[in-house]
């Protein structure tokens, strides 16, 4: 199968694009491929149907965002011509977007297999937002992790109907238990017959006559669940990760709303994050500058021994490549960098000093810097071994 195409593409506006741009481009893209001018057309279906995929994702702030950082990755989006949305989710979620080109409503007859049934707006329930925290080993290896969430969850007693049993469930009197009311509208493209959601009975069809005593009608109630969900590797501090139709329950049985998890890094003692790699801040004694030395740095997994070569000087930079942390959603890992710090004693005994006192008469112990390390870039740039 092909790649999915560019949201940016599809709607043929730029990255910068303001929400009123995206509206105004996806509603001329809708219009252009509504089913009612292209009856039985199944490419101008799909087109319809990637359209409203794409003003999905770029009218939320939240996916637009995760888009343009991980692509279709970052929002749950592979390969593929086969796009997430049915025409009943694209009616529900977006036809008042079609304004008076449509009458209003958007759905309309002349549908073929998609039929002039209005379907009822489908009720959501609210999404919760949690904070985890994660150490550097969740972050380099993934993570599993399980929460007890207090949340709206489907009635027991109803089953989510809101209903006491069922004989306190009648018609609607006003749509006979269609759900739809019809009219007939003129638009742009003629005299067309146009179904809404009844007014009553808000397209369900049914009235409650007798509601349960237990959520008095809604179908849910407060209650606590165990919600358990996988954190992929490489994450980082403020990105958030979606756990879909783990929020709370709609009433009468309407979609749940997503788990939004915001990522929060535990602060490591002898790690330091910047992007990818790690940093670590490593003291070592003059006589260890000196003669040289091995000695054990810090990972996220343990420990590391590195050699210190004879004549280190203050500064310089140990690369330790891939002991870094994961890019998310793709291939390859950070480096750690040692920041070598010669300690220098503050205080000395007497026999110290007469070794520090002879030591200082030596020519080796005189600065002598290579000429060549008096330009900063060249000496930034030996750093770095």
């Amino acid at each position: 199968m092909p790649a999915k195409r560019d949201y940016y593409e599809i709607l043929g506006v730029g990255k910068n694009a303001g929400a009123e741009e995206i509206k105004k481009a996806y509603r001329k893209k809708a219009i252009e491929y509504h089913p009612d001018k292209n009856p039985g057309n199944k490419e101008a279906e799909e087109k319809f149907k990637e359209a409203a995929e794409a003003y999905d994702v770029l009218s939320t702030p939240e996916k637009r965002q995760r888009y343009d950082q991980f692509g279709h990755a970052g929002v749950g989006a592979g390969s593929g011509g086969s796009y997430g949305f049915s025409m009943d989710d694209i009616f529900s979620n977006f036809g008042d977007i079609f304004g008076s080109a449509f009458g209003g409503s958007g759905r309309f007859s002349g549908f073929g297999s998609f039929g002039g049934r209005a379907h009822a707006p489908t009720s959501y329930g609210s999404d919760i937002r949690v904070r985890v925290k994660l150490t550097l080993k969740d972050i380099v290896h993934g993570v599993e992790k399980r929460l007890k969430v207090k949340k709206m969850v489907a009635c027991s007693a109803c089953h989510g109907s809101g209903a006491k049993d069922r004989s306190s469930v009648a018609a609607c009197s006003t749509c006979h238990g269609t759900g739809q009311v019809s009219h007939v509208v003129n638009t742009m493209l003629g005299r067309m017959q146009t179904a809404t959601v009844c007014p009553k009975c808000h397209g369900e069809g049914k009235i409650i006559t007798n509601p349960c005593p237990t959520c008095s009608g809604n179908g849910i109630v407060q209650s606590e669940e165990e919600i358990s969900f996988k954190i992929p590797a490489g994450m980082y501090e403020g990105m958030q990760l979606n756990v879909n139709g783990t929020g709370n329950a709609a009433r009468h049985g309407g979609r749940n709303g997503d788990l939004l998890v915001v990522i929060e890094e535990e602060k490591n003692e002898e790690l330091i994050r910047d992007g990818n790699n790690l940093i670590h801040n490593l003291f070592i004694s003059v006589s260890e500058a000196a003669l040289g030395a091995s000695v054990e740095v810090p990972t996220v997994d343990g420990k590391a021994r590195i050699a210190i070569k004879a004549g280190t000087q203050p500064g310089v930079i140990l690369r330790l490549s891939g002991k870094g942390l994961p890019m998310v959603n793709r291939y390859g890992m950070g480096d750690l960098l040692v920041y070598v710090n010669v300690w220098v004693p503050k205080k000395l005994d007497k026999e110290e000093k007469k070794i520090m006192e002879k030591l200082q008469a030596s020519p080796n112990f005189k600065p002598n810097p290579d000429p060549s390390e008096k330009n900063f870039m060249d000496r930034l740039r030996r750093m770095f071994q």
